[in-house]
């Protein structure tokens, strides 16, 4: 068995987390996000990029820490987690992540800690900041990440869960990098519109099938 999982599992969760940063919670937060490292960064595109790296590694360490919880929850309940039922609960968990993001009800992650309180300088700085982003999930993201961890809560496989939140966090602040270490990217950087909506309903409809998948997967195996 490869104890990384399926290599298109990796490039889904990649193109997800990229999809995740043209939704309306995320794509607003770009130029302020790439205007607190430009002024750090003082016109080096070099110091823009490793300031956005550190920036993106921040977020992904907690989605990380939260892949690894979720997989070694289905570790420890063992058969448990490969029954159908458990597919069932998880593919019904999934589902109800999607109807939250075409926004019939809503589910948050209370923003207990501010981006505010940052006040150091340099790497560090930026670092927690990512940190915090990562831990004050938007709604928009909420839903996606919480389906990640539904679907790794029924796997046994540590190392798989922990990348694959990492490559998901990755592919969410690719576009953060670019901004960040490109002035160009940002000006050129179409503007908000209801095209972000769009994108926001396509992932809610992919979340319902994927679960609609599970439960009819676990249903045939009964």
């Amino acid at each position: 068995m490869n104890p990384l999982g399926n290599n298109l599992d990796y490039l889904s969760a990649f193109i997800g987390g990229v999809f995740m940063s043209l939704t309306p919670c995320v794509y607003p937060l770009i130029p302020v996000i790439a205007g607190y490292i430009g002024v750090r960064a003082g016109g080096s595109k070099l110091k823009g990029f490793t300031l956005s790296l550190a920036y993106v590694t921040g977020a992904a360490c907690v989605y990380s820490a939260l892949g690894l919880f979720a997989s070694l929850t289905g570790t420890l309940f063992g058969r448990l987690s490969l029954s159908p039922i458990t597919r069932i609960l998880a593919g019904a968990v999934i589902i109800l992540f999607g109807l939250s993001m075409l926004d019939l009800f809503r589910i948050e992650i209370p923003g207990i800690i501010k981006p505010s309180g940052v006040k150091k300088e340099g790497y560090i700085a930026v670092f927690l900041l990512g940190l915090i982003s990562g831990l004050v999930a938007s709604p928009c993201v909420t839903p996606v990440l919480f389906s990640i961890l539904a679907y790794l809560a029924t796997k046994k496989n540590l190392l798989y869960g922990t990348t694959l939140l990492f490559v998901f966090a990755y592919g969410m602040g690719l576009i953060f990098i670019l901004a960040g270490t490109f002035s160009s990217v940002l000006v050129s950087l179409p503007k908000s519109g209801k095209w972000m909506v769009y994108i926001k309903r396509i992932c809610a409809f992919i979340l319902i099938g994927t679960g609609l998948y599970f439960i009819i997967l676990a249903i045939g195996s009964l």
